[in-house]
């Protein structure tokens, strides 16, 4: 099974810090110091023109969400200061491939490495769980960030799957550029180091909308406005809609989530060429695959490679499995 990957230097540079900003009334001063450290009011280093200034303390103080941490555990999600769990080792495993790219720590330069999109060839694979349960992982290190931004922006399940009521979000910022600032619509958590950006409203014209050149605007908005975060995007399936193909085209990482003994080896494969070329790293997830017998269902393995048409299913080692969860 084939994984056709790109690897060209990344380009070389960070975002430029903002000037300093002259001194504020002293209620102002306070209310940006009391916001919570996953929201985005907490989190500065947008490139000058690119982003506007840090949003409003009442733009970010008000836009948190409860995630339900007792109904993620129960189902089998990696949860913060829980017990050790085979879904917590396998995305241990997983992540760190990701942020060694995402870092410019890798086996090479990836540009745009710190966007990641989690997607798969059809719908019900598991490619929401995996992109939930790795932000959660990604959250629990101490040195790193995350936001996980919901991009199935057709049949968003971020929400429903955590617990919240969503509104504003990604379509959004694409139908109405400029009306808003971003960190108006990137919610804290209370998950520490954890911000989700939700799919926002619904539009036919969606595809036109994520190839447009304010899509563009806005992936280097979130790029600048949060430089200490890895992004992750659950994308829609590869073989079902164009949404993914397009979204693809502006992300550095792929990991491409594959249900075990449900997905035909064609499909992978013909995923796979529609991303070819469009990000310079592709991973594979084989989830739902029996574990040791114990009749339970969830990640088995995970392939990734470097270079460009690189031939391999499991390479950097294939962790056994153990996580309660059919996906979706």
């Amino acid at each position: 099974m084939s994984l056709i990957e790109r690897a060209v230097s990344r380009l070389t540079g960070q975002p430029d810090s903002p000037p300093p900003r002259p001194a504020r009334e002293e209620s102002e001063r306070r209310a940006r110091s009391s916001a919570p450290s996953g929201s985005a009011g907490a989190t500065s280093g947008a490139t000058s023109g690119t982003a506007r200034g840090a949003p409003a303390a009442s733009a970010t103080t008000g836009a948190s969400v409860a995630i339900r941490l007792d109904s993620l555990r129960r189902r089998g999600f990696v949860v913060p200061d829980s017990q050790t769990s085979r879904t917590g080792e396998e995305f241990r495993v997983i992540k760190r491939p990701l942020i060694a790219n995402a870092f410019g720590r890798g086996a090479a330069e990836v540009r745009n490495g710190r966007r990641v999109m989690v997607t798969s060839a059809f719908p019900g694979e598991g490619k929401s769980f995996c992109a939930i349960n790795l932000a959660l992982s990604i959250a629990a290190e101490r040195d790193h960030q995350v936001l996980l931004v919901d991009a199935d922006v057709a049949r968003p399940s971020i929400p429903r799957e955590l617990g919240f009521t969503a509104g504003a979000g990604l379509m959004n910022l694409l139908l109405e550029p400029g009306s808003r600032d971003i960190g108006e619509l990137v919610l804290g958590t209370n998950v520490d180091k954890l911000a989700i950006l939700p799919a926002g409203r619904r539009h036919e014209l969606a595809t036109e909308l994520l190839a447009s050149r304010t899509m563009v605007q806005v992936l280097d908005t979130l790029s600048a406005r949060f430089p200490d975060r890895i992004i992750i995007f659950d994308s829609p399936p590869l073989l079902v809609t164009t949404e993914s193909r397009v979204l693809a085209t502006h992300m550095g990482q792929i990991v491409m989530v594959v249900a075990a003994g449900s997905t035909p080896r064609s499909a992978v494969n013909e995923a796979l060429q529609t991303v070819d070329g469009a990000a310079e790293v592709v991973g594979m997830v084989l989830n739902k695959a029996r574990a040791g017998g114990s009749g339970g269902y969830g990640l088995y393995g995970y392939g990734y490679a470097y270079g460009q048409n690189s031939q391999s299913g499991s390479r950097g080692g294939a962790p056994q499995a153990g996580a309660q969860h059919a996906g979706a």
